[in-house]
């Protein structure tokens, strides 16, 4: 049985078809890259799998069961878990007081929200930082934040949108290994990024999105090698710098 299955997904805003008869599968275990165009439909997928937006059309079903038509909160009891793309901690809570929040998700105690976030916070490096303001840390910090308040929740599938954003190379690889850490102790991973170093480093299999439509799908080394994915996305300029 597949982890999780989108099925003739549609969503339209308007005069816009934001994601157009998208149809994915995720095994558990695996790491599925989806990239494209900004305004391809990515994270308008992601809101339509994490409960926050509802499909026009098209089903979504995680472990056999459909979920759409769930509240965000039910489909992360479930199993399924979102990040953000704009990283929006509680500020004025401390770093434990966020992540614990995510903890809650899981338990109704808070002694035992509170001991799940200390260990989150050691597995993402920010146990020193257990009782800093969320406002006082720096941007990588603040990404560390967000995979930490989703991991508190006990996912058995992480959907990140665009967790590297904006870092240095040195903190992206931070990232990149948290990443990976999480997926080797058993995290199904459904991965939104544009660094293609990550993405290739990272996924088993890569999607890509153009206009809503899927116009890819396969092993890294394949789909980067596709002419449509050059041409939509990538560019010739990722192709010869990728064979220096």
């Amino acid at each position: 049985m597949r982890l999780l299955e989108v099925r003739g997904l549609c969503k339209r805003f308007g005069g816009l078809q934001a994601v157009s008869d998208l149809t994915l599968s995720l095994d558990q275990g695996e790491v599925l890259g989806l990239i494209g165009p900004n305004g391809a439909g990515k994270t308008t997928a992601f809101h339509i799998i994490s409960g926050f937006l509802a499909p026009d059309a098209g089903d979504v079903r995680f472990r056999g069961g459909s979920i759409v038509g769930l509240r965000p909160h039910q489909i992360c009891h479930l199993g399924p878990t979102r990040t953000f793309q704009i990283v929006r901690p509680f500020p004025h809570l401390s770093v434990l007081e966020n992540v614990r929040v995510g903890a809650l998700a899981r338990t109704r105690s808070p002694v035992q929200a509170a001991a799940r976030a200390r260990q989150v916070l050691q597995e993402v490096g920010l146990e020193g930082k257990a009782a800093v303001p969320a406002r006082e840390l720096t941007l990588a910090e603040r990404k560390r934040l967000e995979l930490a308040r989703a991991l508190a929740t006990e996912p058995a599938l992480l959907l990140l949108d665009e967790v590297m954003a904006g870092l240095n190379p040195t903190e992206t690889e931070r990232i990149v290994e948290l990443i990976r850490g999480f997926n080797v102790r058993g995290v199904s991973i459904l991965l939104i990024e544009h660094v293609m170093r990550a993405v290739m480093s990272l996924s088993h299999r890569i999607a890509v999105l153009n206009y809503g439509e899927l116009i890819a799908e396969g092993p890294p080394a394949h789909v980067v090698n596709d002419p449509n994915v050059i041409e939509a996305y990538l560019g010739q300029e990722y192709v010869r710098a990728s064979q220096d």
